[in-house]
């Protein structure tokens, strides 16, 4: 299957008050034609920075060091602003946690969603798109602002906006995280039924294992600023082979059956001055070794997933953790 967007070797840092810190640290992520695909882990493992990179969406305190971002053979950080704003208006497709700041809230809903379709849209253009981002009453909502409208309707506004062009690549960033539970599905429901009508990519970033476990086909597990293990969704959370996804799994709300007690992950991510040379989550393993804290690892396949662990072999054949994967 070919790939749509993949980054090789990527490094960006941020400019802070005690100097320069790495979120991405060599990162490796290919994201194949017509799939979702989700990015999970921690706050500061790099995943919210590693999918804006796709789009060169990063904030003035960033800076791209090192590696090569594709999106449709297109060097990203390799091409001018103009040809950049091309890229995002035809290519690509935003989706972000918080829409009430994503929406401008002086300007009512069918403008801003006009603004986005090509050509001089018409009413009917207009609600056509947003029923089809499942709004039930779409001449209402073209005609409200921003702040007359839920959560998740805003949300839905957002991703009506999001495929207005018909992207290549939908990039959503926790976009249920601000949602109450009951919506969160739905709206997942919604993304992945666009994919299936467009064809697009679907790229996730999300802390919800359970709701990820359901709806992507693949998952990517970020830590320290790289992805120390991708595969098969049913096969990462069912049977994870790095140390750090096994952690999560027990510590993913929801998994634990009754009378059980969530496993919280020892310790805290790591901050990154510069290029890590052994393995980050070596502090917080309860596999590591003396390799783990002088070497670091590099990607290698491992029961049909790529993994970034000396042990890998040792965790998977290690006895299942006592819950299930979340579902």
């Amino acid at each position: 299957m070919s790939n749509i967007a993949k980054a090789e070797d990527v490094v960006v840092s941020y400019r802070t008050t005690k100097g320069s810190l790495r979120a991405l640290d060599g990162a490796d992520l290919a994201v194949r034609a017509g799939e979702t695909l989700a990015v999970v882990g921690e706050s500061g493992s790099g995943k919210s920075t590693l999918g804006m990179s796709f789009g060169r969406v990063l904030p003035g305190e960033a800076k791209h060091e090192a590696g090569r971002i594709e999106v449709d053979g297109t060097d990203v950080f390799g091409i001018d602003a103009e040809t950049l704003r091309g890229l995002r208006r035809d290519k690509l497709g935003f989706v972000f946690q918080n829409p009430m700041t994503a929406l401008d809230p002086t300007m009512r809903v069918g403008r801003q969603v006009a603004r986005a379709m090509p050509g001089r849209a018409s009413d009917a253009e207009i609600t056509a798109l947003l029923k089809r981002a499942e709004l039930s009453d779409p001449a209402r909502v073209m005609r409200a602002y921003p702040h007359e409208l839920s959560g998740g309707m805003a949300q839905r506004v957002v991703i009506a906006i999001a495929i207005a062009r018909g992207p290549q690549l939908l990039i959503a960033d926790e976009p249920t995280a601000s949602l109450d539970a009951s919506i969160r599905e739905k709206v997942m429901a919604t993304l992945a039924r666009l994919r299936d009508e467009t064809g697009a990519s679907l790229l996730v970033l999300s802390h919800d294992l359970r709701l990820m476990a359901r709806h992507a086909g693949r998952v990517a597990v970020m830590y320290g600023g790289r992805v120390v293990e991708i595969g098969a969704s049913a096969e990462v959370l069912q049977r994870p082979a790095h140390p750090y996804t096994r952690a999560l799994l027990a510590a993913a709300s929801g998994s634990e059956r009754p009378g059980e007690r969530l496993e919280p992950i020892p310790g805290t991510p790591p901050t990154l001055a510069g290029r890590c040379e052994a393995c980050a989550f070596a502090p917080r393993c309860a596999y590591a070794q003396d390799r783990c804290r002088a070497q670091r690892p590099e990607p290698r396949e491992v029961a049909g997933r790529q993994v970034i662990c000396h042990f890998a072999e040792d965790v998977l054949a290690d006895a299942p953790i006592s819950r299930e994967a979340p579902r």
